[in-house]
Formats: structure tokens, C-alpha cells, sequence
């Protein structure tokens, strides 16, 4: 396949200026999502790649080939050896599922035998051989989908752009295409430049994920792990799920969250020293990384808000005079001594904490 970069990239229009000095590197073979809040410019980058639009500075690859620079060329989409699948199916209601798969290669003027072959062996793949005779009116909106699939990889291409593929799609059918795509993508090879805003999907297929901003900056580029689980700043931290900040101070005793006079765990400050001489600092945690125990020790919260969703307990708790959410497994807290009401005070015991520069994350609060 193709590795694909994006080399001192800029794109404005008009006075707004989406992308500035822009640079990113799609490894051959990998599913790469970019993922970042609405307006970041994640769509603009998808667009310049495919060649439905061009970049103002720089230049992009695919392979070893250029396709788009300024003072250059730009060469056209249908000559990328590319395949798009958007956010709307873009099935073509008049044509049988057959049909619509086996485009592309009828506009290439593809040889009846050889358009057969590739239209079966795709239709096979992507689990619609028994539906090639349908319309569009007959199938789910997860068989319109594949139906898209299967028409941007019927000509092989080098490269895969999919830009919020599932996003229309009901929980169920969401959750079901990721894994598809990550399979199709497993089994051709094909590279994939994944766009979505939907962190959930970005952690199922990505083998890396890139984090942008609102200003169209590149935060973070990792594996889902390093992303998830060793975010570079508060923004990645908070954009990648629910995030619990509390202000923490070093004392004579140790490192203390504000609001409790007993000093937490050598285990949990590791990173507090690099961080706290930039400033005053916060602790991040997320709501399963501390547990609500009766005990007395540790820091004191008392919960304002509960809320059942089935196998899981949303509580918001106040601790220090802050409010953190808390989220506990519904039958583990029932062995381990019940469901916290509203009122009752509660001790809670860290698994994991992150520093942060408590500037930086009141600063960036309001940005997502």
C-alpha cells in the first residue's frame, strides 16, 4: 500500500486561517485516526488527501508520489488511488448493490470478466454476496454502509479516507461496522485515515490516533494506549473522556490534595515535582481510577448526585470544593457494602493520578 504525509501544510478561508504549518506522516498499512473537537480542521485534511481540495502551503505524498503542492500541480482525485467513503452512504438509490459496488471499475472501463471477479470477491468480503440483487431501499443502514465499503475498495486503492463513516448508524450497528472496518482493513492492508470526533470508535480501530485541537494544532500522536492512558497535556486528558481535576500542594508531610491533611501514597506523585515547579498544580483522575470507601482516612466527599445506568452507578461527589464524578460497577458496590445515597460522605482511595499545571487546565477548560 501507502504511507501518506502532509508536509508544512497551511489552509485558510478568507481571513480564517484552519490549518498553520501542518505536519503529519500515515505509516503504510495502518489504520490512523484523526480525531478532534467539531471545526478543528480534521475534515479540511481528509479533503486536501482526496484532492476535493487544495492546500495553500506545502505539499502532500502518497507514497513516494506527490499529489498536491503549491506552485506545483494537483493531480485529480480519480488518479490518487484513493477510496472515500463519507459520513452520508451516497448509495445510488437506482442502481442494485452489484451495481453500486462495481462503478468504479465500469468508469474505468474494467473488462466484464475481470469487473465480475473483483465486484464478487469484495461483495464476499464485506458480507453482501446474497444481498448483490437488492436496492438501497432494501437494505439497513449498516448494508448501505458495507455497500459504501465495498465500493471504495473495489479498485484497490492505495489509500482508504473514511470521514465519520458511522456516525449515522444507531449504538449497535456502530459498535458492529467499527470492528468490520478494522477487519477489512486487517485483511486488504489497505492504509486508512480515519476522521471522526467519537472517541470511542478512534480507541477500537486505530492502531495510532492523532488529537487536534480547536486551532487545527496537532496536540498528540500515539498509539490508543499512550493517548488514553498518557495524555501530553489536560486538553488530550479531558477530549479523551470524562476528566476529574482536584488542586494538590506539597507539604512538610507530602503531597496533599486541597481539603485533606493526609498526604497521599508515594505510588500516586510520581511526575508532581516536574510539573509543580511550572506552577501550582492539579491531580487527573478518572471516574473508575478511585474507589468510595466507608473507611475513614484519605480524602472526604460527600455525595451530591446519584444516578443508576444499569450495570454502572454515576455518582458527582464534592471533595475539597470541587465536583468529580465517580463511576463504580453496580454489582460490585453492591457486595462491597451497598449504593451511596445522596448525602452520605464517602473516603476516596486513588488508583492513578496525573499532574497537570492548574493554569493550564482552568485556562483550556472551557475549550472543548
Amino acid at each position: 500500500m501507502a504511507t501518506v504525509k502532509l508536509e508544512k501544510i497551511s489552509k485558510g478561508y478568507g481571513k480564517k486561517h484552519v490549518l498553520q504549518d501542518f505536519t503529519l506522516e500515515i505509516r503504510d498499512g495502518e489504520c490512523f485516526t484523526l480525531l478532534g473537537p467539531s471545526g478543528c480542521g480534521k475534515t479540511v485534511v481528509m479533503r486536501m488527501v482526496a484532492g476535493f481540495e487544495n492546500p495553500d502551503e506545502g505539499a502532500i505524498f502518497i507514497g513516494e508520489r506527490q499529489v498536491s503542492g503549491v506552485g506545483t500541480y494537483s493531480i485529480p482525485p480519480e488518479e490518487r488511488s484513493i477510496g472515500v467513503v463519507f459520513q452520508e452512504y451516497a448509495v445510488w438509490p437506482h442502481m442494485s448493490v452489484f451495481e453500486n459496488v462495481a462503478y468504479p471499475l465500469k468508469m474505468q472501463k474494467c473488462h466484464k470478466d475481470e469487473l465480475e471477479k473483483r465486484t464478487r470477491t469484495v461483495l464476499e468480503m464485506t458480507g453482501l454476496g446474497a444481498l448483490d440483487s437488492r436496492m438501497p431501499s432494501q437494505l439497513s443502514g449498516g448494508q448501505q454502509q458495507r455497500v459504501a465499503l465495498a465500493r471504495a475498495l473495489v479498485s484497490r486503492p492505495l489509500v482508504m479516507l473514511l470521514d465519520e463513516p458511522v456516525s449515522n448508524l444507531d449504538a449497535n450497528l456502530r459498535e458492529e461496522m467499527r470492528f468490520e472496518i478494522k477487519e477489512l482493513q486487517k485483511e486488504t492492508g489497505v492504509t486508512i485515515l480515519y476522521v471522526t470526533h467519537d472517541q470511542d470508535v478512534a480507541l477500537a480501530i486505530a492502531d495510532r490516533i492523532g488529537i487536534m485541537d480547536n486551532a487545527g494544532n496537532m496536540r498528540q500522536v500515539g498509539t490508543p494506549h499512550e493517548i488514553y492512558d498518557d495524555p501530553v497535556d489536560s486538553f488530550v486528558f479531558r477530549f479523551m473522556g470524562i476528566a476529574n481535576f482536584l488542586p494538590a500542594t506539597r507539604r512538610d508531610t507530602g503531597v496533599c490534595l486541597d481539603g485533606c491533611e493526609v498526604p497521599l501514597e508515594n505510588r500516586l506523585c510520581e511526575g508532581f515535582d516536574a510539573v509543580n515547579e511550572g506552577g501550582p498544580v492539579m491531580a487527573g483522575f478518572r471516574p473508575f481510577e478511585v474507589d468510595m470507601q466507608r473507611r475513614s482516612g484519605g480524602v472526604q466527599a460527600v455525595v451530591k448526585r446519584v444516578a443508576l445506568l444499569g450495570a454502572m452507578i454515576d455518582y458527582r461527589l464534592e471533595a475539597g470544593g470541587h465536583e468529580i464524578r465517580i463511576q463504580q460497577d453496580t454489582a460490585l458496590a453492591l457486595r462491597s457494602g451497598g449504593i451511596y445515597k445522596e448525602g452520605d460522605y464517602c473516603r476516596l482511595d486513588f488508583e492513578k493520578l496525573r499532574w497537570f499545571n492548574r493554569q493550564k487546565v482552568e485556562r483550556e477548560g472551557d475549550r472543548i
